[in-house]
């Protein structure tokens, strides 16, 4: 039986003690309801300090948000392929002259993609580079901002349609530690997020078919370039995003794939870590908190860490 010298005892207890200690030992119920001499004197050592991470995870990281492209798939030959379809069906041509219809080149459309946000503006940008085209829309140039804005409406349609028959094809799949990475951070009551200036309707079908239903309907939050008015590098679709979660920007962090979406975050006070693809590895991200090359073997504990240490910098 345990020893009792180093208990301490109530008054009457102890009296009662002292009675009987000629006899047998004996402990009244008083006595052995007693909580344990260790819960009672708890030792200041066996108390175990805080770690870094326990201590920020409640407080710092409360919003984790995905871009969609780039970071959730590696999209952005998907999309190259569907614009040149779109302008080979629709016989785009920006010169009089050119027997073949306009097509984006990889290494062109890697420089575009990585300076303009969304594809309208990619060719509303192009257009006016280049000249406005002839087309099986309009047979000359249009001339008004109204049919210039059409043919950009028909192309993009017909683009977004074509895009989604690959994605249904079942040949695209998530890049590595997406799906972990978000189910990680649901598991730790964390939000989370997507926000994507790809047009709607696309990013919606991208989502379901590689996140799954379950997934992409418990997300906390979801934009896509048509929910606002201007497009990344514009820090709006983030400021409407920390708006919606009701989380404030110091408090989430974005995942990005490319100088503009980086922009965009920062823009909106989030710090951001990249996860660059082929196409952007050879981008400036200073300002980013960290760069990885997929998300494999990043942690939730890795990201709550680099968020405070960011927090802590500024």
């Amino acid at each position: 039986m345990a020893s009792t010298s180093h208990l301490i005892l109530p008054t009457a207890v102890r009296a009662e003690f002292s009675r009987r200690r000629e006899g047998p030992l004996f402990f009244p119920a008083t006595i052995r309801n007693l909580p344990s001499p260790r819960r009672l004197l708890p030792h200041p050592l066996r108390a175990s300090p805080p770690t870094l991470a326990a201590a920020s995870t409640s407080s710092s990281l409360q919003a984790l948000i995905f871009d969609c492209d780039g970071v959730i798939l590696e999209s952005e030959h998907l999309h190259r392929q569907a614009y040149n379809e779109a302008f080979a069906h629709f016989s785009v041509r920006c010169s009089v002259s050119s027997p073949k219809p306009l097509y984006w080149g990889s290494d062109f459309y890697d420089e575009l993609q990585n300076r303009i946000g969304g594809g309208k503006p990619k060719m509303r940008w192009y257009f006016k580079e280049n000249g406005w085209p002839s087309s099986s829309i309009y047979a000359q140039p249009p001339l008004t901002d109204s049919d210039r804005e059409t043919l950009i409406d028909v192309i993009q349609d017909w683009k977004t349609e074509r895009y989604k028959e690959i994605i249904k094809s079942g040949a695209v799949e998530p890049r590595p530690g997406v799906l972990g990475l978000m189910d990680d951070a649901k598991g730790a009551g964390i939000k989370v997020a997507v926000c994507s200036a790809a047009t709607k309707s696309s990013v919606v079908l991208c989502l379901e078919n590689l996140l799954g239903l379950e997934r992409f309907h418990g997300l906390d939050c979801f934009l896509a370039g048509d929910d606002v008015k201007e497009k990344k590098p514009s820090p709006l679709i983030y400021l409407t995003a920390s708006e919606k979660l009701g989380v404030s920007g110091g408090n989430c962090l974005v995942v990005e794939d490319s100088v503009i979406g980086l922009q965009a975050a920062t823009g909106a006070g989030m710090p951001c870590i990249v996860t660059y693809t082929s196409s952007t590895a050879s981008q400036d991200f200073k300002e980013a908190i960290a760069t990885y090359s997929d998300l494999r073997n990043v942690r939730l504990q890795d990201l709550e860490l680099l968020l405070q240490k960011s927090l802590l910098a500024t």
